[in-house]
């Protein structure tokens, strides 16, 4: 005769495993296979095909999948977004970004830092410095309004074009001289283009930054990641590889905050 104590036990084992298969199930869709079919999903996840289709029928009737009736595929739904909605409502970039942060000043042996935009100027909010001793910091909360700053041309690049000049215009984020309202925008649009914005020495003479976007759960610029080392170590040769790391350190946060296609 089963005692009580053993048929919870076994009754809490079943329960988690079904939980466990569940999250299995939903864990093969991904950004590069959006799509699955049964049989995919089943050789995935080591479960019989009966299974995975009993437990992807309970899932599209809370519409946390949904199936294309051409293909008999399926995709997530949008029943996701109300559980993840009051996480990505709380999630806070700046202890998002850290893990990241501290990645890629690793990797590259330089500072790397998280700047946001306050409406008129990035702010540095969040900081790992280089294990040099010569090494290029700020103090956490400076604020700057230069416009080859490479934070302000990654967070300007993500405004509308008529918000950002405005802004270049009215002398809020400070033009530096020799150049035009026009070309600066013209260089913002390149920001866009490429993914990343680049100082090379143009606002420090022995400085040289690059920056990258970071999005949100909607898609939107939510900050930029920045590095920033001294000029003799981020020459010509270094300066692809250094770019390259520091959009992923940028994507990689974009991900964490629920961005579907970073950068």
């Amino acid at each position: 005769m089963t005692s009580t104590n053993e048929q919870e036990r076994s009754e809490s084992g079943r329960g988690a495993s079904v939980i466990v298969n569940v999250l299995r199930i939903i864990r093969c869709f991904t950004v590069e296979h959006p799509q699955q079919g049964v049989t995919e999903i089943a050789e995935k996840v080591g479960l019989h095909k009966s299974s995975v289709s009993r437990i992807l029928s309970t899932l599209e009737q809370e519409r946390v999948v949904e199936r294309d009736e051409a293909s008999r595929r399926y995709r997530l739904g949008l029943g996701l977004i109300a559980v993840a909605g009051p996480l990505l409502a709380e999630l806070d970039v700046r202890r998002v970004a850290l893990e990241d942060l501290q990645d890629l000043a690793e990797r590259t042996g330089e500072t790397s830092a998280l700047a946001v935009w306050n409406g008129a100027a990035s702010v540095t909010v969040e900081q790992v410095p280089s294990r040099h001793q010569i090494k290029h910091t700020s103090v956490l909360g400076s604020h700057y309004r230069t416009a080859l700053s490479s934070t302000v041309q990654v967070l300007l690049a993500a405004l509308e074009p008529a918000v950002a000049e405005a802004l270049v215009v009215a002398g809020t984020i400070r033009l530096e001289e020799g150049w035009e309202t026009g070309d600066y925008m013209e260089r913002l649009a390149r920001v866009r283009e490429q993914g990343y914005a680049l100082n090379d020495r143009e606002t420090s003479e022995d400085e040289v930054s690059l920056s990258a976007p970071v999005r949100d759960h909607r898609g939107e610029v939510a900050g930029a990641v920045l590095l920033a080392a001294p000029f003799y170590r981020a020459g010509a040769e270094q300066l692809p590889e250094l770019a390259a790391r520091t959009r992923d350190a940028a994507d990689a946060i974009s991900r964490r905050l629920g961005a579907v296609s970073p950068g």
